[in-house]
């Protein structure tokens, strides 16, 4: 654990480290703060886990006013100023490394919008991203490759929505649904990594 120097103060975030040198380095966005969303959240934890294992090194932080971070929730705006200020500290960190950005559900808006308009990043990741409650406007302009995992029964963002979005984006471009699987994957935490791992294990960052 530790700090990072974010807009409306110290913001609460962990380190996840390959056991090499990195091929690239992801700043990961958990979901909605006011409805339970932290960087420990299991879907993120176990995305964070696969990336570190396909060479990745993962930053994952609180958004403003969840856990030991300062400050309190603001409707998006200050999330992303949030997310930007990991960006920062993973670009000072890793110098000269692939940045990618991602994010589960409300933290795939934050993170793939920002990534989309930040020059440093390469690529962007959504898990359960929330196509049809945000506009991902940047995202649909963006030519950078764009990793989505979605839950075949996602209550909150039907399939249906991902893959019309999907196929207005675009390329390159990749998308992975999951069986069966809600919005939080419950029951099926493992099979967004494997989704992870058998999207990204190959692919040239």
């Amino acid at each position: 654990m530790f700090t990072l120097h974010g807009p409306a103060g110290s913001l609460e975030a962990l380190i996840g480290s390959p056991d090499r040198d990195p091929r690239a380095a992801v700043v990961f966005a958990h979901p909605h703060p006011e409805y339970g969303g932290t960087m420990h959240t299991k879907v993120v934890f176990r995305a964070a886990k696969a990336l570190a294992r396909i060479g990745c090194e993962v930053l994952r932080f609180n958004f403003r006013g969840v856990g030991a971070s300062a400050g309190t929730f603001d409707g998006g705006q200050g999330e992303r100023d949030d997310f930007r200020a990991a960006l920062d500290a993973m670009d000072a960190r890793r110098s000269g490394v692939p940045l990618w950005a991602a994010g589960m559900s409300f933290g795939a808006w934050i993170g793939m919008e920002v990534g989309a308009e930040d020059p440093r990043v390469r690529g962007l990741i959504g898990v359960a991203a929330p196509v049809d409650h945000y506009d991902f406007a940047a995202v649909r302009g963006s030519v950078k490759p764009k990793f989505f995992i979605h839950g075949e029964a996602d209550e909150l963002c039907s399939v249906h929505a991902v893959w019309k979005f999907y196929g207005e984006l675009l390329e390159p471009k990749e998308l992975a649904v999951i069986d069966a699987a809600n919005h939080l994957f419950d029951g099926r935490v493992m099979e967004v990594a494997d989704a992870i791992e058998d999207l990204l294990g190959d692919y040239a960052m």
